[in-house]
């Protein structure tokens, strides 16, 4: 555990879903955590990579927005949507609208053609909202694996993802609330 941790870590065992942010830069990830190590994969060219490469930090942000998670996918944000804050002498931006964040020291430990392999050593996590677990809602997970292959969908349109895709959003319409419902809408509007 970091320094003054008075709960369990945040991210669990396994891949996390998480908005990452870097300077003004957010986009959805999974950050894996396996026996106490967290890495992530990075391709190249995309604006985390550069980040994290040019200032060695990551911040993990825990969200339950549905939209955030597509917006953040397939857009930028404007930059009031992050707030700085000062980790281990170093300002890192995160999400306002974050429900917990944890920031991480990041460095490069492997490279492939295509994507880097980062480590990253927690330095701090804090908890923004009652925290509360939530239950577990299909809309919001539905949501979550739309987006991940309508990313791969639009660049091979493969029918096979576009199949999972319109699986996924039935099931966002059916299980989730209204904010599943507006980004099974802006998922949709990409596919067209």
């Amino acid at each position: 555990m970091a320094v003054g941790l008075k709960h369990p870590p945040l991210l669990r065992e396994g891949i996390n879903e998480v908005i990452g942010t870097t300077l003004f830069n957010a986009a959805p990830m999974g950050v894996i955590s396996r026996g106490g190590r967290y890495t992530l994969a990075l391709f190249k060219g995309s604006h985390t990579a550069r980040n994290v490469v040019r200032d060695g930090w990551f911040v993990a942000n825990i969200v339950h927005d549905p939209l955030l998670f597509v917006e953040t996918t397939f857009g930028d944000l404007p930059e009031d949507a992050f707030v700085s804050e000062q980790v281990d002498g170093i300002a890192m931006h995160r999400l306002a609208a974050a429900d917990a964040w944890a920031a991480f020291s990041a460095r490069v430990i492997g490279e492939s053609g295509e994507a880097y392999s980062i480590e990253l050593t927690l330095l701090e996590e804090k908890i923004l909202v009652d925290p509360i677990h939530r239950p577990v809602n299909r809309g919001f997970n539905a949501i979550i694996e739309a987006t991940v292959h309508t990313t791969r969908y639009l660049r091979n349109h493969d029918p096979d993802l576009g199949w999972l895709i319109r699986h996924h959003l039935v099931l966002a319409r059916k299980c989730g609330g209204e904010k599943e419902r507006e980004a099974a809408g802006v998922i949709e509007g990409l596919l067209h």
